[in-house]
């Protein structure tokens, strides 16, 4: 395998996992849920050890499976800092009233979105904006989905995004899921809007680098 490069036959069937989410339903779609995650946290850390080495992929596991852990136990037990919320049984094995799986998910859209933010700008504190921008994007179209489910409820609903009722503003490719499968046509608004914000600039970034095969991404 290359380094820096992944199989792509994994990177398939991750495809193939999330386009069949809204094809199923009930204890499937659970578990199809907690299996894509893993695949994708798997996929994330292995590019991570691949592309930068055993440091900074041990660094993103510390700090995003590890401190997300940590931030999602005081979110349930005090409700800070996303608000008050807590977990179904749907999504597996809990730590500290945690699904085991929801710090995974964390490092799964971390690393993508830290990728994006160093290709559209060298600043350290302009990197990190960017990329908690991207996660915080994700998590638009990700809570009202799991809401929807079941898997974690809020106990106080507002103030909501217009359209989104269960999902409250402080916590604030699935674009198409939400809007023609998952009867989600604002969540599936809101989302493609936050998530342009990062996905415009670093689609016009990419263009650019195709006309320059010469130039190198910063790392």
């Amino acid at each position: 395998m290359t380094r820096g490069r992944l199989p792509w036959l994994p990177l398939g069937v991750l495809v193939l996992a999330q386009i069949g989410y809204p094809l199923t339903e009930g204890g499937t779609r659970a578990r199809l849920t907690v299996a894509t995650v893993l695949l994708g946290y798997l996929l994330s850390v292995s590019h991570a050890l691949l592309s930068r080495g055993p440091r900074p992929a041990g660094a993103l596991v510390l700090v995003t499976t590890g401190g997300g852990l940590a931030v999602e136990a005081l979110g349930v037990a005090t409700g800070v800092p996303f608000g008050s919320y807590d977990y179904s049984g749907g999504l597996g094995p809990t730590l500290a009233g945690v699904p085991l799986v929801i710090p995974l998910a964390w490092t799964w859209m971390a690393w993508p979105a830290w990728l994006a933010a160093v290709r559209l700008t060298r600043s350290g504190p302009g990197r990190i904006a960017l990329a908690g921008l991207g996660l915080a994007s994700w998590d638009v179209l990700l809570d009202p989905q799991m809401v929807s489910e079941g898997y974690w409820r809020w106990l106080d609903q507002t103030p909501a995004l217009p359209g989104v009722p269960g999902v409250p503003v402080s916590n604030v490719a699935s674009v198409l899921a939400h809007a023609a499968f998952l009867g989600l046509p604002a969540s599936a608004a809101w989302g493609a809007l936050a998530m342009s914000v990062v996905a415009g600039p670093l689609a016009v970034n990419l263009s650019r680098q195709r006309t320059r095969p010469g130039r190198t991404v910063p790392a």
